[in-house]
């Protein structure tokens, strides 16, 4: 087993996810890339899986906060590999501050996790409680010419 192989184990171990051959095979190819992906890109990655696999262990990781799902208006949700300590989608007061930023290019159409800009805690009114937060920039990305 190489060290690479025993940080993928880990990861599943970290959130309670028994690890199997097929749910480390899609862990690795949600981790090969640095963005977002929807499902039919990972159904395309995976030619040989089984599409309801795929869909199956998606639910599974998002269950147990391995990964958290983004909607960033395109009208199919993508996904994204949470860090170790990440907490998102927990339901807990205490664990609004993981929240964070998605930015959505508009030419390549890719989705970015932006772990170091928190969103903002906002106040609601008594009885309301948050589970969730949609915070999406949208614009160009560094790899479309965002940067100059």
């Amino acid at each position: 087993m190489t060290d690479t192989d025993e940080k993928y184990l880990n990861k599943l171990r970290l959130r309670g996810i028994k690890p199997t051959a097929m749910r480390l095979l899609i862990l690795r190819a949600m981790m090969s890339h640095s963005e977002a992906f929807s499902l039919q890109s990972l159904e395309e990655w995976l030619q040989t899986v089984d599409k309801s696999t795929i869909y199956r262990t998606i639910t599974l990781f998002l269950t147990h906060h391995l990964i958290h799902a983004i909607d960033d208006g395109t009208g199919s949700f993508k996904y994204a590999v949470c860090g170790d300590n990440c907490h998102c989608g927990e339901e807990d007061e205490d664990l609004e501050q993981d929240f964070h930023a998605h930015f959505s290019c508009t030419r390549c159409g890719k989705t970015y996790c932006l772990d170091s800009i928190h969103v903002p805690v906002v106040s609601l009114p008594m009885g309301f409680r948050v589970h969730d937060v949609n915070y999406v920039l949208k614009g160009v990305c560094s790899a479309c010419g965002g940067e100059k």
